[in-house]
């Protein structure tokens, strides 16, 4: 059987555009810290790799300015909804921040290059390695590669699902973010409400100017007790995205 040299490109191509999305958009994958030539190198040995598994389903397939499109957008809404963990850390970050005292501290945040609080990017950092270290980043690659089996390439048809599925894990990032802050958030409200009280019961105590302290040295050390318990709750949440993408682009065919 003779394979000409366009249709070998066309199922490179397929496989490429999809994972490109990942390497552009997931987490770490789409860090800001690797160079762009190095994702390009990245997509381009990915796709490589990939080519002898995936190519047979897809010699075949013709291209057309639809099909590059759907192709890129099932690696994106991947990406999107598997980064949704990681805004809700941050989001519990900021949150936690302004809770004990430290929304005025701000340094630049590696992944977006803006300025935010020191309490968000802490969290986006021990995210990352708790993602790392449960090679989440092989799991997303692993769903991407499984998508080509129900989800042929060229054969996005209800886009919808993945319109509707990327903002639904946008409106679970308050919730999830809420979660994740939970512990120290009960804990500096319940310290307000003891220093409100106190105040009432001696005003003459300098509360307005231990209050602050007293709220981040407690913030500090339930937060310290609280990282025990991370890496069981964002492997759930890890294993859970992943889960839901896959149901999603279930339905999207």
């Amino acid at each position: 059987m003779v394979i000409s040299l366009q249709a070998i490109l066309n199922a490179a191509m397929f496989i490429g555009l999809r994972v490109s999305g990942i390497v552009l958009f997931a987490p770490f994958w789409g860090h800001s810290a690797i160079p762009v030539r190095a994702k390009v190198c990245l997509v381009v040995l990915i796709t490589a790799l990939l080519y002898p598994t995936l190519s047979p389903g897809i010699v075949n397939q013709t291209w057309s300015p639809l099909t590059v499109c759907s192709e890129t957008i099932i690696g994106l809404a991947v990406g999107l909804i598997t980064n949704g963990v990681f805004e809700a850390a941050l989001f519990a970050g900021q949150i936690l921040s302004i809770q004990m005292g430290y929304s005025l501290v701000n340094i630049i945040d590696p992944t977006s290059q803006i300025e935010t609080t020191v309490m968000s990017v802490f969290h986006q950092t021990i995210v990352l390695m708790i993602f790392l270290r449960l090679n989440v980043h092989h799991w997303i690659l692993r769903a991407i590669v499984h998508s080509f089996d129900y989800l042929p390439a060229g054969g996005l048809i209800g886009s919808g699902a993945l319109v509707s599925a990327v903002l639904h894990t946008f409106s679970s990032i308050l919730q999830l973010g809420l979660q994740i802050a939970a512990p120290v958030l009960a804990a500096t409200m319940a310290a307000d409400i003891a220093l409100g009280m106190l105040s009432k019961a001696s005003p003459q105590l300098p509360l307005m100017l231990l209050g602050p302290s007293l709220k981040s040295l407690l913030g500090l050390v339930v937060l310290s007790a609280a990282i025990c318990y991370w890496p069981p709750l964002f492997e759930r949440l890890f294993s859970e995205s992943i889960v839901y993408t896959d149901h999603v682009l279930h339905l999207a065919h």
